[in-house]
């Protein structure tokens, strides 16, 4: 699966991208943030990374500029309890852009062609930015904050959690679209 959006193309990971996946994910900065990279990261964790297999339903991008197919980070939506759960990492050098607030709404275009009805995501408090996109996107916090364990920092950190109802965002997209 892959997709278009005006700066960015999202496509599926190939065996030969472990080398980029691992120039842009090998900061600690970087891993830090997520739930489940480890750190430090490993030329086999990308070799790893990159031959997953992806699931129909669940599935991840490697975020590449459309222009130049330069790797700016991953996104992806995996199941979380009775939920799906959105992800993504973006690489330092494009932090502050506005890839990952334009990725994800790629992902979430995506995920609802794909029948899912309402994606969860959260972010570690230590971590504002994160939180930032999540509210562009259009997520509501849902107020709890939760232990959640990082490989990257090698323990648990608080994270705050948010949720959107995919058929709403629908609902008033649409809205303002016939308002326009």
């Amino acid at each position: 699966m892959f997709h278009r959006s005006e700066r960015l193309l999202l496509r599926p990971p190939w065996a030969e991208d472990w080398e980029n996946v691992l120039g842009g994910i090998a900061d600690e900065g970087v891993v830090r943030n997520l739930a489940r990279a480890p750190w430090p990261y490993s030329a086999d964790d990308a070799r790893d990374f990159v031959s997953l297999p992806i699931a129909d339903l669940y599935p991840r991008f490697l975020i590449t500029r459309a222009d130049s197919g330069a790797l700016v980070g991953c996104i992806g939506i995996d199941p979380h309890e009775d939920d799906t759960e959105m992800g993504y990492w973006i690489a330092r050098q494009h932090w502050g852009q506005g890839y990952a607030t334009e990725a994800g709404r790629a992902v979430l275009q995506i995920a609802s062609t794909l029948g899912h009805r309402r994606i969860v995501a959260s972010h570690y408090l230590d971590n504002p930015a994160s939180g930032r996109v999540l509210d562009k996107l259009g997520f509501q916090r849902t107020g709890r904050v939760v232990d959640r364990h990082s490989c990257g920092r090698g323990e648990a950190a608080p994270t705050a959690e948010f949720v959107l109802d995919l058929e709403d965002a629908e609902a008033e997209a649409e809205a303002a679209r016939r308002a326009a």
